[in-house]
Formats: C-alpha cells, sequence, structure tokens
C-alpha cells in the first residue's frame, strides 16, 4: 500500500477528512456522493436545527447547487424535513432510528448506568460516558446526582471538545502514537493562537494518565467547572475506545477529593467495566 493511500484511509478512519473530488480519484473505495450526503445532515446542531440552502453551503463548503440536490435527496428519503413557512430544512425523522439502534445495542451502556448512578450520588457530580467524533467526543450517556448539584447538563448527542476537556485528553490518552500525533496536529491547525496552552494541558494529561490512571480538565474547557476521566478498550474492537467522566462544580470536586476520592473510585469503575466486557 502507498504512503499516501495508507494516509488518506487513516484520515477516514479519524474521520477528518475533505470532500473534494480529488478524494474520489486518490481512493475509489471511497464514494464522495454519500460523503457530501452524510456532511449535509452533520450540519444540523441542537443550537442550528434549521438551515437553508446558503447555510448548509456555507457550513459544507459544497456548491449551492450541489446542496440543493443533496438536501432535495435526504428529504425525498425523509432523512431531512423541508418547512415551507422557513424556507429551510431539519432533520426528518429517519435520522432517530440510526441513533436508537446504535445506543440501544451498546452492552456497555447497561453495564455502566447503574455504576454511573451510584458515582453520580456519591460524588455529586454528572457521570457520563463519550466516544470520539472527529475533534470533539460526543455524549452516548450522561447520569446527574439525585439533588440540585451544580453540574454541567450535557444531553446525549453533545458534542464537547476534545482538546479541553477532560474526557477528550482522555481519549487522546488511549491510543496509538500516530494517531495522537495525527489528531493534534489538526487541533493545533485550527486552534493556532491556543494551541501552547492546548498542547500544555495534553502534555500533563499524558503524565496523569501515566501516573494516576486519569486525566483531569480544572476549568480549562468550562470555568469553575472540574472534570476527570478514563479510557476504556471496547474488547471487541481493536481501536474503539470510549472515555468515562465525571465533573461538576470546581468546589463540589476540588484537587484534593478528586485525588483521594473520586479519581481513584472512577479508575475502578473503568476496571469493572472493562472485566464485565471482558466476560460477555
Amino acid at each position: 500500500m502507498s504512503i499516501k493511500l495508507e494516509t488518506i484511509r487513516f484520515e477516514h478512519q479519524m474521520g477528518i477528512d475533505n470532500l473534494s473530488d480529488e478524494q474520489a480519484q486518490k481512493d475509489r473505495q471511497f464514494v464522495t456522493a454519500l460523503a457530501r450526503g452524510l456532511e449535509i445532515l452533520r450540519c444540523f446542531k441542537t443550537e442550528d436545527p434549521f438551515l437553508g440552502n446558503q447555510e448548509l453551503a456555507e457550513k459544507t463548503g459544497l456548491p449551492k447547487p450541489t446542496v440543493s440536490r443533496l438536501a432535495y435527496t435526504l428529504t425525498a428519503l425523509g432523512y431531512l424535513k423541508y418547512s415551507k413557512n422557513l424556507r429551510k430544512y431539519q432533520l426528518g425523522t429517519a435520522v432517530l432510528s440510526f441513533g436508537y439502534n446504535l445506543l440501544s445495542n451498546m452492552e456497555i451502556l447497561q453495564i455502566a448506568r447503574p455504576l454511573f448512578r451510584e458515582l453520580a450520588d456519591h460524588a455529586q457530580a454528572a457521570v457520563g460516558i463519550c466516544a470520539q467524533d472527529r475533534l470533539n467526543m460526543v455524549y452516548l450517556e450522561n447520569i446527574y446526582p439525585n439533588t440540585n448539584a451544580v453540574v454541567l447538563r450535557h444531553r446525549i448527542g453533545d458534542q464537547i471538545p476534545m482538546a479541553t476537556t477532560s474526557t477528550g485528553r482522555a481519549f487522546l490518552c488511549a491510543i496509538d502514537a500516530k494517531s495522537r500525533e495525527y489528531l493534534m496536529d489538526q487541533i493545533r491547525l485550527r486552534n493556532p493562537d491556543d494551541w501552547p496552552e492546548i498542547k500544555q494541558g495534553i502534555d500533563q494529561a499524558l503524565i496523569d494518565y501515566k501516573t494516576l490512571g486519569y486525566c483531569l480538565s480544572l476549568g480549562d474547557y468550562s470555568k469553575g467547572v472540574h472534570g476527570i476521566a478514563v479510557p476504556i478498550k471496547i474488547p471487541s474492537s481493536d481501536s474503539n475506545i470510549m472515555t468515562i467522566s465525571c465533573g461538576a462544580a470546581a468546589f463540589q470536586l476540588s484537587r484534593e477529593i478528586i485525588k483521594s476520592d473520586i479519581g481513584p473510585r472512577l479508575v475502578h469503575v473503568a476496571l469493572q467495566i472493562q472485566s464485565q466486557l471482558v466476560r460477555t
């Protein structure tokens, strides 16, 4: 396999490739039209539920006529719904089946939920699990304590940045050196001004993971909020790594409490999940 082709396939794997026509020439297995259609669907977020052709073209970098044809096709298939009043699209109900089928068949969530509930109530913090989505981490589950504790209330499907969160840093610590180098380079290219501080945080996470077994984000992602995370390798996959995390207001989840109590508990929860996954 040529170095170029290996690089292209590696970029597919990490989910950060482009959608140019040149892409199809480099890898004949890559269907550009399909990729473009999926990129249209990725544009819709909680904060952007309705998007028109012009907005979709700006977000994807695709020509407006191409966007119009793709949106028409996706609407015909039920993956998008068109609002005549707004003259914009929103996600259609056909998309829902993908997410539901994915989550309902993930054994790790069934194993993790009771353990998360116990830790969330003990730590008075949110406890969740995330997977990589390009340069972000996406929530697959997030459980809150049965109190009014101050926590960031992320919902299933919400995305957080890989670079500055404990969850993202734990993921970077668990993957191989080549993948980590590639992702860090992509983060640097997208955040040139903040890169020195970002890199310092990731470098410290590598040290923390090696010495403590977990990674930290103490106000780096959200001021006044502390987070701690541990990666979990899924036995049935060669490359599927998820991360479990615990987060709350800094006064509830101080560095001292993390070191003496919550950090070791989260590592133990990760080991419990890992052990049950291996047995099943």
